[in-house]
């Protein structure tokens, strides 16, 4: 069985000897593998309905026939006692969900070693919202999923480190926290690949945007993409500084 990069990097923040959850497990690739490699003794995979289920079941008995599974039907964190598996991975949902999910009862989601998260989507928005309930950010990692390059969050809740003004300042800055500097402090072979096409993309939708009326909101989009530009920008001449100073 082999895994995808996006799954395989995501195993590798697993480390061996560890219990994992796999909630919204869909086929259930990765606890599958993680446990047939003898990686973890023991893995939980959740999904939200019996039909989303039965795919992780039909993937059991086809990589793993007659192995005991834990498979549980619930929604997000619910299934879960507090504190039961050292690792939960939440992967391929929207940042907004998974930040829905982990806040919904903050008590049971800090009970838990690590998440290991891969948003689809307002991955800013999941940043911030990880600050406010008192997440620190380990590690990002990019990785690639047909022609998409993905991010993938490592993160840990430690007391004391909640950011009541991460929300606020997120809808003040959202470029920061869309684009933060940790993506360079935890550059990877896609780094610069990723920042290069986030940069082609706002340069398009700043085009776009000039073409249209300049009416106030026309112009205050304007503005946001130009700093978002700026940001990107930014990042990269960072990047390319590190570069040079690696190769002197």
């Amino acid at each position: 069985m082999k895994l995808n990069d996006r799954l395989d990097k995501i195993a590798g923040q697993i480390n061996a000897g560890e219990t994992m959850a796999d909630i919204g497990t869909d086929h259930g690739f990765l606890p599958i593998y993680l446990k047939k490699t003898g990686k973890c003794p023991h893995v939980i995979m959740t999904d939200i309905s019996r039909g989303s289920l039965d795919k992780a079941v039909r993937d059991c008995e086809i990589y793993e026939p007659g192995e005991p599974f834990d498979l549980r039907i619930g929604d997000g964190l619910t299934v879960l006692k507090p504190g039961e598996v050292n690792d939960v991975v939440i992967a391929g949902m929207g940042g907004s969900l998974i930040a829905d999910i982990m806040g919904a009862d903050p008590g049971l989601s800090s009970s838990f070693g690590r998440f290991i998260l891969q948003p689809r989507n307002n991955i800013g928005k999941l940043r911030a919202s990880l600050s406010r309930m008192g997440f620190v950010i380990t590690k990002e990692q990019l990785a690639e999923e047909g022609r998409f390059l993905c991010v993938i969050i490592t993160c840990e809740y430690r007391e004391g480190s909640e950011q009541g003004d991460a929300m606020e300042d997120f809808a003040l800055r959202p470029w920061e926290w869309d684009f933060p500097d940790s993506l360079i402090r935890f550059r990877g072979a896609h780094t610069a690949d990723y920042l290069n096409r986030e940069l082609r993309r706002n340069r398009r939708i700043l085009t776009r945007i000039h073409c249209g009326a300049a009416d106030p909101v026309t112009k205050a989009a304007a503005e946001r993409t130009e700093h978002y530009i700026e940001q990107l920008e930014g990042l990269l001449e960072q990047l390319k500084e590190m570069d040079i100073h690696a190769e002197g």
